[in-house]
């Protein structure tokens, strides 16, 4: 709904800071809905500031256009990284592999942790559900800095819009079940989809994605859940054991908060 571009800020005395700038498309503009949702994310992410967040600070209208005024990162998303590892067997076989690759998840918890704990001015819990947690929306900065991104269709007590009955939104492949199925969300449903994510980038390989949106569906709900040091057996028990249980398919068998996990 969106494209982003790089910006300028300037100020004063010569002032000047390099921005990303989320730019609404036009023709979306016109729609009330779209622009709801669009207000919806500047205002949950200008909310949390944490260091692995990526901030918002300004939102806007220019000349008829919405726009969000981001950090700019200088790097890559997780997706990205992972590709280019892949295609070097050195890196496959690096013991500090997993040992990095833990680090990046555990920094992505701290972040979704200070949305899921997000309050308003009165003190009140937002109940934040980033619900779309992927290797697409965790950054990796040049400087060794991981970034939690898009928070586009975030759900929180304080949105103008909701999603209605029966409607999914987020990518299947990391969905939990409970998203899946359109039921009931809570920050459970982060942990599901960031261990789905550690679990991929243990193995090497997609957990449920399939060639279809119904066999994935398919195999979220009811497919089995392989182990994966089946599949890079150097995977250390207790990762393993972490991994396994942050994608429980009962929320309740989850770890309660992202902290814990």
């Amino acid at each position: 709904m969106a494209s982003v571009y790089l910006a300028r800020a300037t100020g004063h005395a010569g002032f000047e800071k390099v921005v990303a700038l989320k730019r609404i498309h036009p023709h979306l503009a016109k729609e009330k809905q779209y622009v709801d949702m669009f207000l919806d994310e500047a205002r949950i992410a200008s909310l949390i500031t944490h260091p692995n967040v990526c901030s918002v600070f300004d939102f806007g209208e220019a000349n008829g256009e919405f726009y969000i005024a981001m950090d700019y990162l200088v790097g890559e998303n997780l997706s990205l990284v992972v590709r280019r590892t892949r295609r070097s067997s050195a890196h496959a076989r690096s013991p500090r592999r997993l040992a990095i690759l833990g680090r990046i998840i555990a920094e992505a918890c701290e972040g979704l942790h200070a949305a899921h704990e997000l309050r308003d001015g009165s003190g009140s819990k937002l109940n934040v559900v980033h619900r779309d947690v992927s290797p697409q929306n965790i950054f990796v900065t040049y400087d060794g800095v991981v970034k939690v991104t898009d928070f586009g269709i975030a759900k929180a007590s304080n949105r103008s819009t909701d999603t209605r009955t029966g409607e999914i939104k987020g990518k299947l492949a990391y969905m939990a079940p409970e998203q899946a199925l359109a039921q009931t969300v809570d920050r459970r449903t982060d942990i599901f989809a960031l261990g789905t994510v550690l679990w991929e980038q243990i193995a090497r390989r997609h957990l449920f994605r399939a060639e279809t949106d119904a066999q994935t569906l398919l195999r979220i709900t009811y497919g089995d859940i392989p182990r994966p040091s089946q599949f890079t057996p150097s995977c250390p028990p207790e990762l393993e054991r972490i991994t396994m249980r942050a994608i429980e398919r009962l929320p309740s068998h989850r770890y309660a908060t992202i902290e814990e996990f």
